[in-house]
């Protein structure tokens, strides 16, 4: 594939800023941070093009929280006007990581969301008897940045750029030389886009026609039992000689039939279940939804800006009995 050239001046352009400002800005509108940005938006967008012009970005503000969904997660969320950076970064770059994708990795791309995955591991149940499911531990903590690096090097030829990519990955990390942050933009395409590798040694050395993978969970489909424990023999050596990553203790070597644990869903060869927690989460959510709309503290708007997200979540799975009972039990109207 042919490396891309000839980007870093299109980042900075004045178009793709404002761009770049409306989707970070997208579903948070009445924000502080997006109100006081908007106010001088002329003024910090030409900020962010001089900074690039000069190649000297002000990046690395974070504010660090933990989210609890269902496991707990520590979140670096970059500052807003970094967050525009990123957005122009990824404007531009993004076409360049998507020709590289296989058809069948389901994170971070248009059209390949949960439902679009969950949707195709169902498919590939039909046809197969067996299932062998992986995922990585601490995945962002252990991406590597050099290898990270090196492999932008395979997809980019433009010298500023890989310049900006470097300063930004070396903002963060856990231990030296590792990690990516939760919760940027850029870091969900950096991590989807390190293990593109590993994708293509999949289906191109291990031939494995049923494959597919969202962002760190992945799942290998066989008629063949034996063929799956000799695949998960090689898979351990790829990961950690050429990312140096290792795989979970969970690993599930089992019948489609049974059901595949994958995404907060149980995929079926013909249906789509919502799993056991994941019944529990929406119904504590739908709960707490609804409570701060009784209390006052969210408006029928923003009580409506997050029940659509959460119903829309629910559709993937056969569930419209289980979300009535809650909507009719908990909702405002019961």
């Amino acid at each position: 594939m042919k490396r891309a050239g000839n980007l870093y001046s299109s980042i900075a352009g004045y178009e793709n800023l404002r761009l770049a400002f409306c989707r970070a800005a997208r579903g948070k509108p009445d924000r502080p941070e997006v109100l006081s940005y908007k106010k001088n938006l002329e003024g910090n967008l030409e900020l962010i093009r001089q900074q690039l012009i000069t190649e000297q970005p002000d990046i690395g503000h974070y504010r660090f929280f933990r989210v609890r969904d269902p496991k707990p997660r520590d979140i670096c969320a970059a500052s807003f006007p970094e967050r525009v950076l990123h957005h122009a970064i990824m404007n531009i770059c993004e076409p360049t990581l998507e020709r590289y994708a296989i058809y069948d990795s389901y994170a971070c791309r248009k059209g390949k969301g949960t439902i679009k995955g969950l949707e195709r591991a169902m498919g590939f149940s039909v046809r197969n008897r067996w299932y062998l499911k992986l995922d990585i531990r601490r995945y962002f903590d252990s991406i590597d940045h050099d290898i990270l690096l090196s492999l932008l090097h395979r997809r980019f030829k433009d010298r500023p750029l890989l310049t900006l990519f470097e300063k930004i990955i070396a903002t963060y990390h856990l231990l030296t030389g590792k990690g990516l942050p939760i919760g940027n933009l850029i870091s969900q395409h950096l991590a989807n886009y390190y293990l593109g590798w590993f994708d293509h040694w999949v289906k191109e050395e291990l031939h494995v026609r049923y494959y597919l993978r969202y962002m760190d969970d992945f799942i290998l489909f066989s008629g063949s039992r034996h063929a799956l424990k000799q695949q998960l023999a090689e898979i351990r050596a790829f990961l950690d000689v050429h990312l140096r990553l290792r795989l979970k203790n969970n690993i599930q070597l089992n019948r489609c039939s049974y059901g595949i644990p994958f995404l907060g869903f149980r995929v079926y060869p013909h249906v789509i279940k919502l799993g056991t927690q994941s019944k529990k989460r929406f119904r504590k959510k739908y709960q707490k939804y609804e409570q701060k709309f009784l209390g006052g503290i969210w408006t029928e708007t923003e009580l409506i800006r997050h029940m659509e997200p959460l119903l829309g979540w629910s559709f993937a799975a056969y569930s419209k009995s289980y979300r009535n009972h809650v909507i009719k039990r908990y909702g405002v109207l019961s």
